[in-house]
């Protein structure tokens, strides 16, 4: 185990590295945060390092202060895992980032250990863009292999045309197209996997978007038991394929006839298991501290439903008065700068788990 009292390293200051260093701060770590935006919003709790993940004396520095490092988003090189990892434990480590940071990679590796996925098409070229729809049907999702969340790097296409033009709008690098998804909606399980295989999960949750972005979920889902326990299932067998030791996120849709289908993964705390943070004895953040460090894993079972809701750009000013509402559990992420679609916070509100949520 690493004790309490150690210090963890956390790659990337967003709010989930915010997060995770204020609920490693309840178990006695401390953390440091290595990022290269100058105002993260993580630097606000822990100490940190403001560097290029390109800058190698900066993360040898880094890796010899800590006693693991871990994620908080999978945009980091994997080059920089890989030099942190010849001085300290990374958590989860090169090759679980490799797989999930490509989509294209992700999806061979679940294609190839036979996971349920969409069918899609490697694309890089206007040519092979056009020929991909019209092998996969009338509609597709056209998606940039790489640096892609909250609907960037997407585009919907309805025609061999449509698509050749997508491909050029979305920069003409390495793309995948997806065919088209229709759902009953979209879930996702948080799942916790520590190095000796031990493991917790969250149950699913509903997720719905507005614009692409993440607006509200609903935990937990409302689906029947037994598709909330192969979803389950679907999530730990895929953690246990990848190896990863700390948190890992599948969105899966759940659709008529081909049952779930696995959308995304994310080697990271995840914005759809943010409700943890009111509804459950152990947060997901929690959680990720004690896999990484070798604890025991905490209860993930809710003790009461929730709807969490994200605050986008100009929301946040309703601060005050979501701070006066009776019940909500206001969390706000210290982001200086308002911008449209910017996760500036979130609000979640908690009911009886009795008779679910139907919102």
């Amino acid at each position: 185990m690493i004790p309490p009292g150690s210090t963890l390293g956390i790659l990337g200051g967003g709010q989930l590295g915010r997060m995770t260093a204020l609920a490693a701060a309840r178990l006695g770590y401390s953390c440091h945060v290595f990022a290269p935006e100058p105002d993260s919003p993580a630097f606000a709790v822990a100490r940190h390092t403001c560097a290029s993940y390109e800058d190698r004396a900066a993360l040898e520095a880094f890796a010899d202060s800590v006693s693991v490092v871990t994620l908080e988003f999978e945009n980091v090189p994997v080059a920089a895992l890989e030099i942190l990892a010849r001085r300290v434990r990374v958590r989860p480590d090169a090759t679980v980032l490799a797989v999930t940071q490509d989509r294209l990679a992700e999806k061979r590796f679940l294609e190839a250990r036979g996971f349920p996925l969409a069918r899609y098409r490697d694309v890089r070229s206007r040519e092979d863009a056009g020929r991909a729809l019209a092998e996969l049907g009338d509609r597709g999702v056209l998606k940039t292999t790489r640096l892609g969340y909250d609907g960037r790097g997407q585009r919907i296409v309805a025609s061999p045309g449509e698509a050749a033009e997508a491909f050029a709008a979305l920069g003409g690098g390495p793309q995948v197209l997806e065919t088209f998804v229709t759902f009953e909606r979209e879930i996702s399980v948080v799942t916790a996997r520590r190095a000796d295989g031990a493991r917790a999960s969250y149950p699913p949750v509903e997720n719905r978007h507005e614009h692409h972005i993440l607006r509200t979920t609903l935990a937990p889902a409302p689906i029947a038991p037994a598709l909330a326990r192969e979803a389950v299932a679907l999530a730990e067998a895929i953690a246990e394929a990848l190896g990863v030791v700390g948190l890992l996120a599948v969105e899966m849709f759940v659709t008529g006839e081909s049952g779930l289908l696995v959308n995304e993964l994310a080697p990271r705390p995840h914005n759809s298991g943010h409700w943890t943070l009111d509804a459950c004895p152990v947060s997901q953040f929690e959680q990720l501290v004690r896999a990484i460090c070798d604890l025991p894993l905490g209860d993930p079972t809710p003790f009461a439903a929730a709807v969490m809701d994200n605050l986008l750009g100009e929301e946040v000013h309703a601060w005050p008065r979501l701070l006066a509402e009776p019940g909500a559990r206001l969390h706000l992420y210290g982001k200086r700068e308002v911008r449209p679609g910017r996760k500036m916070g979130h609000v979640t509100r908690l009911f009886p788990l009795a008779g679910g949520l139907t919102r």
